[in-house]
């Protein structure tokens, strides 16, 4: 369960990491950090076919550390079949212990619901314990009966200067919405961070990295931004 704050309207409470990057690129040292609401952990574009050892030590090492790991998996929009999905869950229970899933590329329209209905029940009696979906905007508010974490804004800086949440996401807690923004300078992270809270996103991570990976490493600034958000915790 992502620690952070419950309850919480107009404040940024936890910071989620997605970590895209091998252990042999990036010293995963930054990232043990207890404070974390999670790190999501992505071997291969997902779990994998097979077992990699040095995920499986870093997935040690975050246990240790009290840090809460979740599986990446894409789900093609709906298009990906169900079954896939919950193996790969199954995969990163069974070799790396990770009991968080996160599910990227969900569809965000009111037709795929019940498919997602499936889905979310499929892969939870697959011992997933907490259910991000990530759909990078606002999808139709039944998606928040399925999921307990929407991503409901991925994108650079620059779009999210325009972003205005719906009304029935601003009645709902903060701790239900997060916001992964790229490409910002360390000029505007205090900015972007305010931002975040007053769309009501209780969870977000801010990154100077931009490109067709921005997910490859973290930002400079990544000391500031954790002081920041955990300043009061």
């Amino acid at each position: 369960m992502l620690r952070m704050t419950s309850e919480v309207k107009g404040r940024v409470t936890s910071v989620a990491v997605p970590a895209f990057f091998h252990p042999t690129a990036l010293d995963w040292t930054t990232v043990a950090d207890s404070r974390l609401g999670a790190v999501v952990f992505n071997v291969d574009g997902g779990a994998g076919t097979v077992r990699d050892r040095a995920f499986a030590a870093v997935a040690h090492r975050m246990a240790d550390a009290g840090v809460r790991l979740a599986g990446y998996v894409d789900t093609a929009y709906g298009t990906r079949p169900a079954r896939e999905v919950e193996d790969e869950v199954s995969r990163y229970r069974k070799w790396y212990g990770v009991q968080m899933v996160f599910l990227d590329e969900v569809s965000s329209v009111p037709g795929h619901v019940v498919r997602y209905e499936r889905i979310a029940a499929g892969v939870r009696h697959r011992g997933a314990e907490y259910v991000v979906f990530d759909h990078g905007t606002y999808p139709d508010p039944a998606y928040a009966d399925l999921a307990d974490l929407l991503v409901t804004f991925e994108g650079p800086w620059s779009a999210y200067q325009h972003v205005r949440a719906p009304a029935w996401a601003t009645q709902m807690d903060a701790e239900r919405f997060c916001h992964l923004v790229y490409a910002a300078p360390q000029a505007v992270l205090a900015r972007a961070l305010a931002r975040a809270g007053r769309r009501n996103a209780g969870v977000v991570y801010v990154t100077d990295r931009a490109g067709v990976n921005p997910w490859s490493g973290l930002p400079g600034y990544f000391s500031r931004e954790m002081n920041l958000v955990y300043a009061n915790r």
